[in-house]
């Protein structure tokens, strides 16, 4: 027979079975209920700074994205680019001036893209003319990086001619912009009223610029200070003086009305004497085809039956 367990022992491991039990229970009860710190974690976390693209990987794993390649071939073509003149802060100062929306990353990319182009043509130029004839393959490479500095230069020289056009656009849109300024400062308003009412009456670079302007007077900057910044964005003598005048108004207390009538007859005057200028250039231009191609016609007919002549009396 087995021996007899007592009631005593097998009261106490009932009770320790159930006590492990209700402890079990309360654990997984309250493991369940979130605590404070796991409640406001989601919303107090630190992001990170950078970009997940530009962050370094694991090269035994995945090895290099192809932004990161990208990237470093930007970076390396940004230091060649400035090596030979184009400057990082050239660069900036252009696209702030060409009024382009484009970021200096951005442009570096296109002037690669330019590059490659260029390697392109060229690579394909030099297979095309080896079908017909034997082609010196250093002289084919030399033409291939001859091309791709090509292309890059000429995207930063399409740059230069993008702000040189936005100052065109913006001086000739001046007088009549600073007449509104005028008329409206006249009218008893203040200069940010003014340019409040040009902005949303005006389209065009200068009210654009106007615009940004604005802009920066109600994010909390003086005026004088946002009118500066219109100078550096612009890059024209005459936004310059006419913003220089504004601040010496407003500093000394001259009439603003009379300040922006006269800066609009002295921008009308400047127009005047640029379109003389224009025109001065366009007249030595059409000389050239006169020169070139009519005189010389015009002397062959003239000789022509006359040498004939000549030749027949032989």
């Amino acid at each position: 027979m087995s021996p007899m367990i007592s009631p005593t022992l097998l009261g106490a491991g009932a009770g320790l079975l159930a006590a492990c039990g209700l402890l079990v229970l309360a654990a997984a009860f309250r493991g369940r209920r979130p605590t404070l710190m796991a409640r406001v974690e989601p919303y107090v976390h630190q992001r990170p700074r950078t970009s997940g693209l530009l962050g370094a990987t694991d090269p035994g794993a995945q090895g290099r994205t192809v932004s990161a390649v990208l990237l470093g071939t930007v970076t390396h073509l940004a230091s060649v680019l400035e090596s030979l003149g184009s400057s990082s802060d050239s660069v900036r100062r252009r696209l702030a001036r060409s009024g382009s929306r484009l970021t200096y990353e951005e442009l570096r990319v296109e002037q690669l893209l330019w590059a490659v182009a260029g390697l392109g043509l060229a690579v394909g130029g030099g297979l095309l003319a080896s079908l017909a004839r034997p082609v010196s393959v250093p002289l084919l490479a030399l033409a291939a990086l001859t091309a791709a500095v090509v292309g890059a230069a000429a995207r930063d020289w399409w740059l230069s001619r993008a702000v040189e056009r936005h100052r065109e656009r913006v001086e000739a849109q001046l007088p009549d912009v600073v007449e509104l300024l005028a008329l409206v400062v006249g009218a008893g308003q203040g200069p940010v009223a003014a340019i409040e009412r040009v902005v949303a009456l005006g389209r065009g670079e200068l009210v654009d610029e106007l615009a940004h302007t604005l802009s920066d007077v109600r994010s909390g900057t003086v005026l004088t200070t946002a009118l500066l910044h219109l100078e550096e964005r612009a890059g024209s003598l005459q936004v310059t003086r006419l913003c220089e005048a504004i601040a010496v108004a407003l500093e000394r207390g001259t009439p603003l009305a009379e300040v922006l009538r006269s800066q609009a007859a002295d921008a009308r005057e400047a127009s005047r004497r640029a379109l003389m200028e224009e025109g001065g250039r366009r007249e030595i231009a059409q000389m050239v085809p006169v020169v070139f191609l009519v005189l010389p016609v015009t002397v062959v007919f003239a000789l022509f039956p006359g040498l004939f002549v000549l030749r027949l009396g032989l």
